[in-house]
């Protein structure tokens, strides 16, 4: 193992135009970005002071031009540009959820580059990224899942050669080639009804909501009273708190029939249309649901009806409703909120089951 460049502590503390100090082992380090380079140089000495004063100088004579030569430069560090990826993410204010998706993602990387002794950023080349998808297709990784990781890694190199910490882009002619899309499991409305009825009494209401609706359980779990208005007949789905839509987008469903009753049904307890039973910790019973207990129940009713399926196949039921009823594609779009065609033609399949079930019933009623 490298230990030279694993025990590395990236605390900088900037010190100049754009030198930093860092300590590594007792010993302060120079650390800066210079013609395109990640420059790394030890200050030799164990005297915070002292290094600051040295770092000064070299900087100085580095936009002078004196001392190019001079200074050694050591390749940007993968964790290096993790990290500034992500505090630039925070700047751009990027949704929390995308921000920790990337997290999550680029630690796995990291890990898997530190288990074959790669720590260099330039190391995340074409044959890197060969042995990271083989590697995470043996995990059992999905190929779509595969593909949305690659892409990490080339939004992070990509990032790191516009702030200058690569000069030449490692990964440069990749080619990525998204996976065909598999079909989307729903319940015909059928089955929907089927669950409905089967559900518990507790949690019919949500069930319902979700059904009549094709919300995402973390959309309706954030849905507050101000976010409906029953005299217009909408919900509106839109941010709040540190919590925001899946695509940061702002959208407004009609109430039908079924979800108005809903709606008029559920007790005011607080600013959540839908809260969880009272316990303990929350004696008046006005807290937000959870969605594990919504799971737990909805797995119980699936298993008593042979069914498979999870929460979010309610809104999957929705779409391809929608679908069959004849609805435009651009109004189940803004229902929904998918923001492309190619999304929602991951329901066409639907379309075509519904077209050869009506053709069977037509050819039973022929005399």
């Amino acid at each position: 193992m490298n230990t030279k460049i694993k025990n590395v502590n990236m605390n900088n503390e900037r010190v100049g135009e754009v030198a930093s100090i860092f300590n590594r082992n007792g010993v302060w380090y120079l650390n800066m970005q210079f013609r395109g380079k990640q420059i790394r140089k030890s200050l030799k000495t164990s005297n915070k002071k002292e290094a600051r004063a040295r770092a000064l100088a070299l900087e100085r004579e580095l936009l002078k031009g004196e001392a190019v030569k001079t200074v050694e430069s050591e390749p940007a560090l993968i964790t290096d540009a993790i990290e500034a990826l992500i505090q630039s993410c925070k700047t751009e204010e990027l949704r929390p959820k995308t921000i920790s998706k990337y997290r999550q993602v680029l630690k796995g990387v990291a890990d898997f580059a530190e288990s074959r002794d790669l720590y260099k950023l330039e190391q995340l080349d074409m044959r890197f990224v060969d042995a990271y998808r083989q590697y995470r297709k043996q995990d059992g990784a999905k190929p779509k899942t595969i593909y949305t990781e690659v892409g990490v890694i080339r939004r992070l190199l990509l990032f790191a050669k516009t702030r200058r910490m690569l000069n030449e882009d490692p990964l440069e002619g990749l080619k990525l080639t998204e996976p065909k899309s598999e079909p989307q499991p729903f319940w015909s409305w059928e089955e929907v009804e089927q669950v409905l009825t089967s559900s518990s009494k507790v949690h019919w209401p949500v069930f319902t909501f979700l059904a009549e609706t094709g919300l995402r359980i973390g959309e309706l779990r954030w849905l507050t009273w101000d976010d409906v208005e029953l005299k217009q007949g909408l919900i509106h789905v839109r941010p709040k708190d540190d919590w925001t839509t899946k695509t940061g987008n702002v959208r407004s469903i009609p109430i039908s029939a079924r979800a108005r009753k809903v709606l008029q049904a559920q007790p005011r307890r607080s600013r959540w249309v839908f809260t969880a039973r009272a316990s303990k910790r929350y004696p008046q019973g006005d807290h937000q649901i959870s969605e594990r207990r919504l799971l737990e129940s909805l797995k119980r009713t699936l298993k008593k009806l042979g069914l498979k399926g999870h929460l979010h196949t309610f809104r999957h039921s929705f779409i391809s409703r929608a679908i069959v009823q004849g609805i435009p594609e651009a109004i189940i779009r803004k229902w929904v909120g998918h923001v492309d065609h190619k999304t929602l033609q991951h329901y066409t399949h639907i379309a075509d089951r519904e077209s050869q079930a009506a053709m069977q019933r037509l050819n039973r009623s022929e005399p």
